[in-house]
């Protein structure tokens, strides 16, 4: 059921497909992070050997950025101006919930759209070591994306992009 698409939402395009974040063209690329900044595993971790150590040493210096809030970065060697990392847990490898999901979309929205980024990649939000399901993570993304929609000033497409056909899939359900 993987639906590589894009559907209008406000003056907003939003684009559902299965890929690799790190290979992704877009003004930012949101990191689902912690509040500490360490760039561990997961997405985090494939942005930094991707893009290199300058993102996580210039996160670091932003530490401890707390969930509902969002930085922006250098994007280093990846094909983007910033990395937006949100946190949605507060130290690395722990537990999160799709309200924590939720603030981080927002706040990753929010943050790009202020850093001026007109197109922006997210992967699923807290369903690696987070533990929050593909559904759930869906759910609180759209949304936030939803909300986000009509304040919308720079931004104009956002993608949804991750390795799982199953998050792809649970965000087109979302979507309708």
């Amino acid at each position: 059921m993987c639906w590589d698409g894009m559907l209008k939402l406000g003056n907003l395009n939003i684009v559902v497909k299965q890929g690799d974040l790190t290979k992704q063209k877009a003004d930012a690329l949101c990191n689902p992070a912690n509040s500490l900044m360490y760039m561990g595993g997961g997405a985090a971790g494939a942005l930094k050997r991707a893009g290199g150590e300058d993102i996580e040493r210039e996160a670091l210096k932003h530490a401890p950025v707390p969930v509902g809030k969002a930085i922006a970065t250098t994007a280093g060697k990846l094909q983007a101006r910033w990395v937006v990392h949100s946190p949605t847990m507060e130290r690395p490898v722990m537990p999160t919930t799709g309200k924590k999901v939720y603030l981080a979309t927002k706040a990753v929205l929010d943050c790009a759209d202020q850093a001026g980024a007109e197109s922006i990649v997210l992967p699923g939000m807290g369903t690696g070591v987070g533990g929050v399901s593909y559904e759930g993570a869906a759910e609180a993304m759209v949304k936030a994306l939803k909300e986000f929609a009509l304040a919308a000033k720079s931004l104009k497409e956002i993608v949804l992009c991750d390795f799982n056909k199953e998050m792809a899939d649970a965000w087109a359900r979302a979507l309708r």
